[in-house]
């Protein structure tokens, strides 16, 4: 475990503005109190629940009759303080913390500094009676560059049950990330429960076996693999994390990477009945373009809709082969009837199908660079992936850009090029890597770089087939992304690194197995999948 430090010299990510004494602190105790304004009450809750649980202590609301010396922790959200939103204030002293915000967010935001300024077995879940919990006197000031921070999580082609899903959103959550994108289906797997499509699930949940490794020819491992979320599941994931803060963006994939949902209901694909994919890459299933097809999956976006209160659906698009609409005698007639000059007009077609039924619903679509071809469906999002082309492109023609670029975003990447690394996918992306890369592109520096809306990483599970490997390629990598996101001004890793070696006790105690900095420990390496 890393040495212990001051807290204070370990915050991540980085805050605006922080000043301390060292001489002067604040003790937390049995006596502590844990107060709100309106509006702040179920952050207070939250608050007292997780402090409760390291410490032991009680944390009620204050009382008439406390004394001049109980300590106290007040959670203030004043619409008129003038802090920025998702932003807060926190100052600490002998008389205890107070949290100023101008709405719950930065209350929220507020809260998690002070558990990072607390020593770090505060990030455990049981008290071990042998910690004094102290921190400094200490003035903070403290807002997000960004609107977006985001993680993609990809529980299609490996399921996540789903208490290590409210695991992951509390990391999010410690790193003051606000959107979970979560990745839940493709040709591997069908992971929502869809009332009027039971197949979905019964069927499209499951496959016979998986890829192992990327290596060519594949290898397999014989062993069926699958699981799915019920809809109140999915209720409890929405409501657990927005509770966090997190908006939860649900991605169901169209016109490609959709084999699992064609093993299900054949008459959605073009040929022959398939069953759901056993290996990964792209895949030339695709849905076909008839109305039926249309009409299923208006349907199954309602109930997606109804479950996901998110302004932003996620409807894939990319990696959408075309040689079965050029053999498609449907799909050829489509392109004549709606005068498309070719099948990636034919795709965007298809897209803007869905593009304008979320607008009548209230909703904005979101899709990968590949969205662009054919012509961008109006109010689209992109989410650059092919490098930052596609963003780019989108911005200038007045959409909205999320970037997440496999240079610098993809944390199913290798962490080194070192054959001790489990799986060798793709190019090396390290942690100082991500630590300095820059989301807004210098093409859009002087214009256009107002519809950056931020930034996500992509955590991609072809090769990560339990959570402690999700752990492992995620973390500390993800600890770097929150400061790209959050954390405004000039960064330099030399300055980022020894707070992170700090920070990686709080991992520690929350129980989380990243990849050590000197590399993977020997249980953490699959040299055989290389």
């Amino acid at each position: 475990m890393p040495a212990a430090s001051a807290p204070e010299q370990s915050l991540v990510p980085r805050p605006g503005e922080l000043s301390t004494d060292p001489q002067r602190s604040c003790v937390l105790s049995a006596a502590t109190r844990i107060g709100a304004s309106p509006g702040a009450e179920h952050v207070a809750a939250w608050l007292r629940t997780r402090l409760g649980a390291a410490t032991g202590f009680p944390f009620p609301p204050p009382s008439d009759d406390d004394g001049p010396d109980t300590a106290s922790i007040l959670l203030r959200l004043d619409h008129e303080s003038g802090v920025a939103p998702e932003g807060y204030q926190l100052v600490s002293g002998p008389d205890g913390v107070t949290v100023t915000a101008s709405d719950a967010a930065g209350v929220f935001y507020g809260a998690q500094t002070l558990l990072q300024l607390l020593p770090y077995d505060v990030h455990r879940s049981a008290p071990s009676h042998s910690t004094t919990w102290e921190l400094p006197s200490t003035r903070i000031t403290d807002q997000p560059r960004f609107g977006w921070r985001g993680c993609m999580l990809d529980v299609a082609r490996h399921f996540m049950p789903k208490h290590e899903v409210l695991r992951f959103i509390d990391l999010l959550a410690m790193h003051k990330l606000n959107v979970l994108h979560l990745h839940l289906t493709d040709d591997q797997g069908w992971r929502v429960e869809i009332k009027r499509y039971p197949k979905l699930t019964e069927v499209g949940a499951w496959r016979r076996e998986s890829q192992v490794g990327p290596t060519r020819p594949p290898a397999f491992d014989g062993r069926p693999h699958g699981g799915y979320y019920t809809q109140e599941d999915i209720r409890e994931i929405v409501s657990y994390a927005a509770a966090r803060h997190i908006t939860v963006v649900p991605e169901i994939d169209v016109p490609g990477h959709s084999q699992a949902a064609i093993a299900a209901y054949p008459y959605l694909g073009e040929g022959d009945p398939v069953e759901v994919g056993c290996e990964w890459g792209i895949i030339d299933r695709v849905l076909n373009v008839s109305d039926t097809t249309l009409e299923f999956y208006r349907a199954v976006f309602d109930e997606v809709m109804e479950l996901f209160p998110s302004t932003y659906i996620c409807v894939g698009g990319d990696e959408c082969p075309k040689r079965q609409w050029r053999a498609s005698a449907t799909a050829q007639q489509r392109i004549r009837e709606e005068g498309l000059a070719d099948e990636d007009e034919l795709q965007s077609w298809f897209i803007r199908q869905f593009a304008e039924y979320f607008a009548e619903h209230g909703r904005r679509l979101l899709g990968w660079d590949e969205i662009l071809e054919g012509g961008l469906p109006e109010g689209a999002t992109v989410a650059s992936w092919r490098g930052t082309q596609g963003g780019i492109a989108a911005a200038r023609a007045g959409h909205d850009v999320v970037m997440c670029p496999t240079g610098t975003n993809y944390l199913d990447y290798r962490q080194s090029d070192s054959p001790e690394e489990p799986v060798s996918v793709g190019p090396v992306l390290t942690l100082a890597d991500v630590y300095t890369a820059e989301p807004i592109p210098p093409e859009l520096a002087s214009a256009g770089g107002e519809r950056v809306r931020g930034a996500q990483v992509n955590v991609w599970t072809e090769h990560m087939d339990t959570p402690r490997s999700v752990d492992y390629m995620t973390f500390p990598r993800l600890s770097a992304f929150s400061e790209v996101v959050w954390s405004a001004g000039e960064r330099a890793y030399a300055e980022f690194l020894p707070r992170l070696e700090r920070h990686l006790a709080r991992l520690d105690a929350a129980g989380v197995e990243y990849r050590p900095l000197a590399g993977p420990h020997p249980w953490q390496q699959r040299p055989a999948l290389g």
